[in-house]
This record gives C-alpha cells, sequence and structure tokens, in this order.
C-alpha cells in the first residue's frame, strides 16, 4: 500500500494501478510458466486500466459553474460569502471531488463532493466564507473536478470554468468632526436663491399654489401682478468638495530598494504598493466617506490634474472624476481597490523588484507610463493643468490634498491653489515628518492647512490635527495659475 501511494495519482487510481501490477505479475508468471491462460489473464488487466484511462479524456462529464460573492465588493478585514452552485450538462453520471482554488492569502482551498448530499434538479450548492486585510482584486477559482471512469481506474482532473475576480476594496475609517466645511456649515447644506428674471419684484416670488401658507404671500407682487403672488423658495445645493490624490511611484518610495514595499504579490499578481502609500489610500478613502455622508458632491484628481483613478485597473470609470451620492461613493472605493503607483522609477531598482519577485519587473501597463531614469514624459505635477482643473470649480468648497514626499519647489507651485477653495487641507505622509517643516511652511504660507504624519499615526488622528488652534499666515501673493517646479 505505501508503495500504491507513491505512485503519481493523476493517472490511475490505488485501483487502477494495483490492477496493473497485478497484469504484470500474471504477465511474467505466463513467461515463466509457459500458460496462455496466464497471458491472457495479463493482457486483461493491462489493458482495462490503460482504455479506461483514454475514454475518460474522450469522454468526460461538462459542468457549469455559477458563482456568487456576498457582498461584492467587500471591504478590507471583513467577511464575504461566497455561493457555488455547480451543475452537470452531460448525460453522464458518478461521483467527483472538486477543488475552489484560491489564492494562498486566503488559506486552504475549499474541497467537496459533486453531487451533494443537498443536491436538487440536479445542481449542487456549496457556500464558503473569504476574508482579507490587503486590499486588491484576486482571482477566486477556477473550481478543478476530479473524477473517475465508471470502474474506478483512472483519474482525470480538469478546470471547469475560469474563475472570478473578488475585489477588496479598502475600508474607511469614521474621521471626527471638523470645520472643513466653512460658510456652508458642518451638514454640508446652503441655500441659494433662484432667480428667474431680472425684475425686483419677480426675483423671489411665483404664483399662489394650494397648500402655500398665507404668511408667505407677497402683497407688493400681487398688487403688481393682479394675482396672488408668494415668495420663492430657497432651493437647497449641493456642496462640492476637491480631494487631489498623490499616486507617484517616487513620492512614496522613499527607502533603499531591499526595504521596498513596493512590489507586494498579490496571489498571481502584483501591485506596485508601500507603506506610506496604503496610508493615503484609507485617508481618501475615509475622507471621501466622511464628506459623501454630508451630502458633498466629490472630485478626485491626481497632482497633474488629471481623473485620480485613470491608469487603477479596478476602476469602473478610469476617465470620471466627479461623483455624487452612494453610488458614487462605492466607485470611489471600488477605484481604489487596485490603484497603486504610477509614473517613473529608477532603473537599479527594477532590477531589485526583479529579485524580489523572481520574474521580469512589471511592464508600462503597471506603471502607466513609460520606464524613465530622470522624468516623466507626461506633463508636470502642481502645474498648468491642475491648476485649470481647480480654477473651473474655484470657491466651491473645500480642497483635500493627500500627498506622498514633495520637495520645497514642489510646495510652492502648489501653495496658491489653496485660493481655489473655500478651505484647504493637505495631509503629507511621510516616513520623517520633522524633516519637511520647509515644505509646511511654504504650503501655509499659501493659505493651506498643512501637516506632516508618518504611517504610523492613525488616520483620525491626522485628520483631528486640522481642528487644532494653528494660526495661518495670510497668503502673501494673489492666486497665481502656471506656477510650475522648479527645473
Amino acid at each position: 500500500m505505501a508503495l500504491l501511494d507513491r505512485l503519481p495519482r493523476h493517472l490511475f487510481t490505488q485501483r487502477g494501478w494495483g490492477m496493473l501490477g497485478a497484469g504484470a505479475a500474471a504477465l511474467a508468471a505466463a513467461h515463466v510458466m509457459g500458460r496462455r491462460d496466464l497471458l491472457t489473464l495479463s493482457v486483461l488487466l493491462l489493458v482495462l486500466p490503460v482504455v479506461s484511462l483514454a475514454g475518460i479524456r474522450l469522454v468526460k462529464p461538462r459542468f457549469r459553474v455559477y458563482r456568487e460573492f456576498n457582498p461584492s465588493p467587500v471591504e478590507t478585514s471583513s467577511p464575504t460569502t461566497v455561493r457555488l452552485a455547480v451543475a452537470r450538462t452531460g448525460t453522464a453520471s458518478g461521483r467527483a471531488t472538486m477543488e475552489e482554488r484560491l489564492p494562498p492569502r486566503f488559506g486552504e482551498s475549499p474541497v467537496f463532493r459533486f453531487p451533494s448530499r443537498s443536491a436538487t434538479g440536479g445542481t449542487s450548492r456549496y457556500e464558503y466564507h473569504l476574508r482579507s486585510a490587503q486590499r486588491g482584486q484576486f482571482r477566486i477559482g477556477p473550481v478543478t473536478a476530479e473524477f473517475t471512469d465508471p470502474f474506478g481506474l483512472s483519474l482525470h482532473r480538469q478546470a471547469i470554468d475560469d474563475g472570478d475576480t473578488l475585489t477588496v476594496t479598502p475600508a474607511a475609517v469614521v474621521l471626527p468632526l471638523t470645520g472643513l466645511a466653512g460658510a456652508r456649515g458642518n451638514d454640508g447644506v446652503t441655500a441659494t436663491r433662484i432667480r428667474a428674471n431680472p425684475s425686483d419684484d419677480d426675483v423671489m416670488t411665483r404664483e399662489y399654489r394650494h397648500g402655500d401658507p398665507m404668511r408667505r404671500v407677497h402683497w407688493a407682487a400681487t398688487a403688481r401682478h393682479g394675482a396672488l403672488m408668494v415668495r420663492q423658495e430657497e432651493s437647497v445645493t449641493t456642496p462640492e468638495a476637491t480631494i487631489v490624490l498623490d499616486h507617484r511611484f517616487m513620492a512614496f518610495s522613499g527607502g533603499s530598494p531591499p526595504t521596498l514595499a513596493g512590489l507586494t504579490a498579490q496571489d498571481g499578481h502584483s501591485m506596485v504598493t508601500s507603506e506610506t502609500f496604503e496610508w493615503s489610500v484609507v485617508a481618501a478613502m475615509s475622507i471621501s466617506a466622511h464628506l459623501a455622508e454630508r451630502n458633498y458632491g466629490l472630485r478626485l484628481l491626481d497632482t497633474r490634474g488629471e481623473p485620480a483613478f485613470l491608469h487603477s485597473p479596478s476602476s469602473p470609470d478610469p476617465e470620471a472624476e466627479e461623483y455624487s451620492g452612494a453610488s458614487g461613493l462605492q466607485s470611489i472605493a471600488e477605484s481604489l481597490a487596485a490603484i497603486q503607483l504610477t509614473g517613473p522609477h529608477h532603473q537599479r531598482r527594477d532590477a531589485r523588484l526583479r529579485e524580489i519577485v523572481g520574474r521580469e519587473a512589471p511592464g508600462p501597463e503597471l506603471f502607466g507610463s513609460r520606464h524613465t531614469s530622470s522624468q516623466d514624459a507626461g506633463p508636470p505635477s502642481f502645474d498648468d493643468q491642475l491648476m485649470d482643473k481647480l480654477s473651473a470649480h474655484r470657491m466651491r468648497g473645500p480642497l483635500i490634498a493627500v500627498l506622498g514626499r514633495i520637495s520645497p519647489e514642489e510646495a510652492l507651485a502648489l501653495a496658491p491653489a489653496a485660493g481655489y477653495g473655500t478651505n484647504a487641507f493637505a495631509i503629507v505622509v511621510v516616513e520623517k515628518p520633522a524633516e519637511y517643516s520647509v515644505v509646511l511652511e511654504a504650503l501655509r504660507q499659501g493659505g493651506w492647512r498643512a501637516v506632516a504624519v508618518p504611517p504610523s499615526v492613525p488616520v483620525t488622528a491626522a485628520w483631528g490635527q486640522f481642528d487644532q488652534d494653528v494660526e495661518l499666515p495670510a497668503p502673501t501673493a494673489e492666486v497665481r495659475r502656471g506656477a510650475g517646479v522648479a527645473r
């Protein structure tokens, strides 16, 4: 029996290997003893497993698999239930052992028997649970089926579906209330009056409608029009907020190549990230949820003024900039699920990344740009394109920037952008915040409330610093456009 356990299991069962062994023994005995009946028996014992193996590969059962995640997508560290329904589509019968292939991070792959005891209508249903502490997109499946021939002699294993992608989004943390809303109030609502025509009497009036309270009757307009007029209702406008999300490779890839957390294998694909960038992703998700709960319309840009999720492989609409309501927040969460660092990187660092993952470093499609060692081929950060985007929504709400490492020159270029928002907040996520006092001072001179935090500080603590009594100097210059980075 120990010898049978060492034989390959993907061809024959123990019964099949035993029959082949008995056939070989009978063939040897027939040769020694000269018995034709033993020769016939040995041929039968040897041929039957081989014929069954050929038959199971030519006429193999067919299955159809339905897979559902609930919820989908799922937040990090939250469980999702996977429901499988497997149905046989052919006329073949028999039992099969099935396995749902999972990435290693999810633990041991579940194994189940087909058909199940509770099978109804030829369909077997199964259920199990998954949980991931890391955001990303993960391939769940395929289901592999291992079945035997009717005699139980040979085995065949095959994938019966292509698998499905599970999207794990970053979980938002609850942020404390701040004075972020400014004149709009903490609920994010402001009232404006609709001006229908230039007449002073008509600016705030309309015809009386059944049910309007008499206290709202505008008697002067009533006398002028000869009809009962009431004061016009105030309309509530949706406030807006702009979030600038930095995802430049060089802004978050600090440290020597061996300590770079940048290329994290994600069980089948890789995602370029770092500890500081993961912090900024959670911060962006939390700020978006904080504002969406207060009825803010959101606009997300990168440091060049392009859509923030233009290079995110998980984004439902990569070219979208504006989001609103629950569906908009869900789209932001999905876009942040697999967002990664983009832009230029050093060639020597590529060699180290290849050593980390044991294969070729990510190509241009992973970084979202061409490989360069000096500067990116696209427009520079914090330049005209970003300023044009911000000026188009001037004073429509707060401006929040979640940044990585920026130079003093870049800070000077970004500083005047504070004039485009009712309030301006900047979070600089770096390993050594004490080294960025010059950067923070440049931003504060432009009107930003700016803080520098390490990734060890909770997002809630960083957000709460904006309500501390920090005296901000008045801007030293008018808001200017085209303040490019010094070269």
